[in-house]
């Protein structure tokens, strides 16, 4: 079963490059991520969703592949790829794979204007490691919302608390 992990930061800037580094850090595969979406409740009061997929993008690229396909069989590529991209955006801005968009959004509008949050949903990861690379932002970012057990999430905040300890004394020494 996956985790939801919600994150809080003071500015959107920092959850996006948070974000940048999970992905490196999946890479190393101390981390696996199925959906990280920064949330922005902006300056204005606006709720914005950067997802890390866009899914009407993707869809409308392999509906494209696949309608020049079909087009070639029926000897008409231009028309199916035409389509296939058409119906591949559909599909792909229809599905909503990952965490939720109105639990998102309704996220977003309790927090403070001109903050921002990173929610991930983890399939699997290697807490403490991620953590470790991830310390230099830990000064900024409160954990606010899990679906871990309570022994779980104790144990995150503990790590935090630490890693904002730690990133704290090498910026004072």
């Amino acid at each position: 079963m996956s985790s939801l992990v919600v994150v809080g930061f003071p500015k959107a800037e920092e959850a996006e490059a948070v974000r940048r580094e999970l992905v490196d850090i999946q890479r190393e595969q101390l981390i696996a991520l199925e959906d990280a979406v920064v949330v922005e409740h902006d300056a204005e009061g606006q709720v914005h969703l950067r997802q890390a997929l866009n899914l009407t993008a993707a869809g409308a690229l392999g509906g494209g592949f696949w309608g020049t396909l079909v087009g070639l069989l029926f000897l008409n590529p231009l028309l199916g790829a035409a389509v296939g991209a058409g119906v591949g955006a559909a599909s792909g801005s229809l599905s909503d794979i990952g965490i939720n968009d109105g639990f998102m959004r309704e996220l977003g509008e309790t927090l403070p204007q001109g903050t921002a949050a990173l929610c991930l949903l983890v399939r699997e990861a290697t807490p403490d490691r991620v953590i470790e690379r991830l310390r230099s932002h830990a000064p900024h970012a409160r954990l606010l919302r899990t679906n871990l057990s309570h022994t779980d999430e104790d144990q995150l905040r503990e790590m935090l608390e630490r890693a904002r300890k730690q990133a704290e004394g090498l910026r004072l020494g």
